[in-house]
């Protein structure tokens, strides 16, 4: 971990989890033996999905699963990753001393914290949970240049613009949610079937676009929650896109099933001549509901976080 001369091939592993939505002990439990199994078997940087902690959905115990920088989730990556002598990323809602809660991708190692992201823009009902960062997600870890970047951002030129020809490596996740199957079932299925495969190809073809290897973690498992603003309940599943992508979008190594498990790769950390994005604002297109929802739920979920999830500054309850 300490050495200056970056190698060229990094064994890495991106983790597989099924949240519990909400409850940080047992989604850190099934972390830390997703960890120690991925450090068993030799791998050195490690991938937790997007908000690893809580999983994501329209839920107060989600909102409330936000803790401090120092607090227990930090913490337990750090010991995880001394005890195993590997670099971790992942990330979780982070309530700073400003009083808003982010959603930080952090990269941890025995040492402490060597990097954060913080999300750019909320997904759906992502608003009502946090707010978005401006940083451009480029962490230099011992002579490596790391590019972080989760869910959604890996759909959006504007994060290729970030990233592209900047990086040796993207580490990513995600806890993206399908279209729930609804009347009428025909169209609604075709939309779910079109979000799918946006969602599994996502991670590749943004290595395309950025040039750069992508180890990309997820969640699995059934999700249900209400809809924000709307007068109906959400059921449906997270979409597992868990694997290892080179640098010309060519996977190296995917999650065969939708249970937890971990994946493995030999990474050729090998950077390629970055295709350029399309002009347009998506790398590929939401879909209707998908884009009604991308709106809808903002203008909601912004208005839910106000009243329910943003808390004064840490100053103000010391005074």
């Amino acid at each position: 971990m300490g050495t200056t001369d970056r190698p060229d091939a990094r064994r890495v592993a991106a983790v597989q989890m099924q949240a519990v939505l909400g409850d940080v002990d047992a989604n850190l439990a099934q972390a830390e033996r997703l960890v120690s199994e991925a450090a068993r078997n030799g791998a050195e940087w490690i991938a937790l999905p997007e908000f690893f902690t809580s999983g994501v959905a329209f839920l107060p115990a989600v909102a409330a699963a936000a803790q401090p920088l120092d607090g227990p989730a930090v913490r337990a990556m750090q010991e995880w990753a001394a005890a195993h002598d590997v670099l971790l990323s992942g990330s979780l809602l982070v309530r700073d001393d400003d009083g808003d809660v982010r959603n930080a991708v952090l990269l941890v190692d025995g040492t402490g914290i060597r990097g954060r992201h913080d999300k750019d823009l909320p997904t759906m009902w992502e608003n009502a949970l946090y707010v978005g960062g401006s940083d451009d997600g480029v962490v230099d870890v011992d002579g490596t240049t790391i590019g972080l970047a989760v869910c959604w951002e890996l759909t959006r030129r504007q994060t290729v613009t970030r990233l592209a020809g900047r990086v040796d490596v993207v580490l990513g996740g995600s806890g993206w949610w399908t279209v729930p199957s609804w009347q009428p079932r025909r169209v609604f299925d075709a939309w779910d079937a079109a979000n799918t495969a946006r969602a599994a190809e996502a991670p590749g073809r943004f290595a395309r676009h950025v040039g750069a290897p992508v180890v990309h973690a997820s969640h699995s498992g059934e999700v249900s929650c209400p809809m924000p603003g709307l007068p109906l309940n959400y059921r449906g599943r997270y979409v597992p896109a868990t694997g290892v992508w080179a640098a010309d979008g060519t996977a190296l190594a995917v999650a065969p099933t939708p249970e937890p498990q971990v994946v493995l790769a030999d990474l050729p950390l090998r950077r390629a001549t970055p295709v350029p994005p399309p002009a347009s604002y998506w790398l590929t297109p939401p879909g209707p509901l998908p884009l009604f929802a991308w709106h809808q739920q903002r203008w909601h979920g912004r208005r839910w976080y106000a009243k329910h999830q943003r808390s004064a500054p840490a100053a103000a309850h010391s005074a």
